[in-house]
């Protein structure tokens, strides 16, 4: 890609998210799933890597998506639009790995997820998040592989990058792209961010007016 093509993609990418980003929908069920429309972009990870965070700094709406420091807080799939409901969508999904609930509750978490990647249509890109400091540990590896089974594509993002001294985290990525070259839905690269500083959210919008293009939406 030329620095040209690039700058136009960061460019577009700003103008997108300075929209008008709102809360459409939350859904504890598959059978309350909004109607598809355009297409929809995921966020999944491990309980407080900070999906909600991400979220909130991508649209500039500090309040958008509730963050919380309760593991597991986000319960249901939970809908982002955007300008005057255009062509994407933003989904939080339910922490992975840790939460405070009832092996039930986390079941039928688990369920509502493995449904909504097999049958959302709309369902563009699921953003895996990991957090810089840690790396892929063996349940993020399980999520990994469902994806794969699912054939749902899916990107890594690495988040608080800003807690990790630029060696380690240039390390980190390398260590990951090697890791991801044994999972075919995986998308081959690996964007590190911060929510604190913005770092990386330029790179991460432009990714998705990428896959907006791509997908002629």
């Amino acid at each position: 890609m030329t620095a040209d093509t690039n700058n136009d993609l960061m460019e577009r990418g700003r103008k997108l998210f300075a929209g008008d980003w709102r809360f459409i929908w939350a859904s504890p069920s598959i059978e309350t799933l909004p109607p598809m429309q355009g297409l929809e972009v995921a966020f999944a990870g491990r309980s407080n890597v900070g999906k909600s965070s991400l979220i909130n700094a991508l649209t500039g709406r500090n309040g958008l998506a509730r963050t919380s420091h309760t593991p597991g807080r986000t319960q249901e799939l939970i809908f982002f639009d955007g300008p005057q409901g255009g062509n994407l969508r933003l989904v939080d999904m339910p922490g992975y790995g840790y939460a405070q609930a009832s092996k039930t509750k986390i079941a039928a978490w688990t369920d509502l997820i493995h449904q909504f990647l097999q049958g959302r249509s709309s369902l563009a890109r699921i953003y895996v998040l990991i957090d810089s400091r840690h790396g892929l540990k063996d349940v993020d590896v399980n999520i990994l592989k469902t994806l794969d089974k699912a054939a749902v594509s899916y990107q890594i993002v690495l988040t608080k990058a800003d807690q990790v001294k630029p060696a380690e985290l240039e390390e980190r990525i390398a260590a990951t792209l090697a890791a991801l070259k044994t999972h075919p839905a995986a998308y081959p690269e690996v964007l590190a961010t911060s929510s604190r500083t913005g770092a990386g959210m330029p790179e991460l919008r432009a990714a998705m007016v990428r896959l907006l293009k791509e997908r002629g939406a």
